[in-house]
């Protein structure tokens, strides 16, 4: 059966190379894809039409025609005489469903049989949840279908987020989920009089347990040096989640408030990480002190930009990386999480969590 050119992910358990597949990946807000419109993405590498029907319905293919390879997003969707719509591209006027499969060569005469339908470009899965949009991104350029369905956050996800915030990172994804979950680095990148400061340290010891695909610092108290938690009042407890391929959340609770702030790391490519902050809350600092709130966690994924970007003239040196315990065990643990992925993938057995719960210890 005749396909366009869709050549799959390199997956990869070597740090800092290739990416884990057959597995979701945040790629939209529910709200960033309008009825009609297409949108171009990059995702590991690979060029993805991501659009909405005007009947409300999410889909994802391959976005190069393969006939001579112009990008479908910078089409039209065509509503068929049927009521099917379909994906035209602007070079040719060739149309395909969002399933993939090619409905029309508008080129060809009556006399000229060709079966159009064997033509397919690859569909990705989408699936719509919470109010965002994940990609299943398989190994087999031939497609694949979920073995899962999409994460489920816990907290406030109803309604619009309080808070978004994008950012792309000149990094591979491990970079940026190692950056993402390192507990020793805050005192001296993120120093600011509302946060804390490389004066304010001291020996935390935090309990971690395994969780789905990844772990989680079980809920807690947050540390005494964390200031900004001050402006939720009362008794803020707070769990730190994290699950491949690179999705970390924490929920507060404060009483009966909530807040739920989740981080989705999305390779573009092998050295481009977008990172998306979303915050939904049903707590009235939201309100009051959204503007301050929002210029603070803009501050923070900009520093740790600059950090990447720092990273990177070490990097381009390919030097050994040293990992210590406990602070860089987050580290470890999500390495053995993607090598114990692909396995499972390869194997076609059950996903066996590595994650043994432990107590770790570092100062911060």
């Amino acid at each position: 059966m005749p396909e366009g050119d869709a050549r799959p992910a390199r997956t990869d358990t070597r740090f800092g190379e290739g990416f884990l597949t057959d597995i979701w990946y945040f790629a939209a807000l529910s709200g960033d894809l309008k009825p009609g419109r297409l949108q171009r993405y990059e995702i590991l590498g690979e060029p993805v039409l991501l659009g909405r029907t005007r009947g409300g319905e999410v889909y994802a293919i391959r976005d190069v025609c393969p006939h001579r390879a112009a990008p479908f997003s910078a089409g039209k969707l065509v509503r068929e005489a049927d009521g099917r719509e379909t994906i035209e591209c602007p070079y040719h006027g060739w149309r395909f469903g969002t399933d993939g499969a090619c409905t029309a060569i508008p080129s060809l005469v009556a006399d000229q049989e060709m079966d159009v339908s064997r033509i397919k470009v690859r569909r990705y899965p989408t699936a719509e949840s919470q109010g965002l949009v994940f990609i299943w991104m398989a190994s087999d350029a031939r497609g694949g279908e979920p073995t899962e369905p999409p994460p489920v956050f816990p907290g406030v996800v109803g309604g619009e987020p309080k808070l978004v915030d994008r950012m792309d990172f000149d990094s591979h994804i491990d970079h940026a989920v190692v950056g993402l979950m390192d507990p020793a680095h805050g005192p001296y990148v993120h120093q600011q009089w509302w946060w804390r400061s490389s004066k304010s340290q001291h020996e935390k010891a935090k309990k971690f347990e395994p969780r789905d695909a990844g772990f989680a610092m079980v809920r807690h108290e947050p540390s005494k040096n964390s200031r900004a938690y001050v402006i939720l009042g009362g008794e803020p407890l707070t769990e730190i989640s994290f699950r491949i391929p690179g999705l970390r959340w924490e929920h507060v609770t404060v009483g009966q408030r909530q807040v739920l702030s989740l981080t989705c790391l999305t390779p573009i490519h092998e050295r481009k990480t977008r990172i998306t902050q979303i915050v939904w809350s049903d707590h009235p600092a939201f309100v009051l002190l959204r503007p301050f709130i929002a210029a603070g966690a803009r501050a923070f994924l900009r520093q740790d930009g600059d950090m990447v970007n720092l990273q990177n003239e070490g990097l381009k040196y390919d030097p050994s990386l040293l990992w210590i315990d406990d602070a860089d065990r987050q580290a470890k643990w999500y390495q053995q999480l993607k090598r114990e992925w692909t396995a499972s993938r390869r194997e076609g057995r059950a996903f066996r969590n590595p994650v043994e719960p432990a107590v770790l210890r570092w100062r911060s």
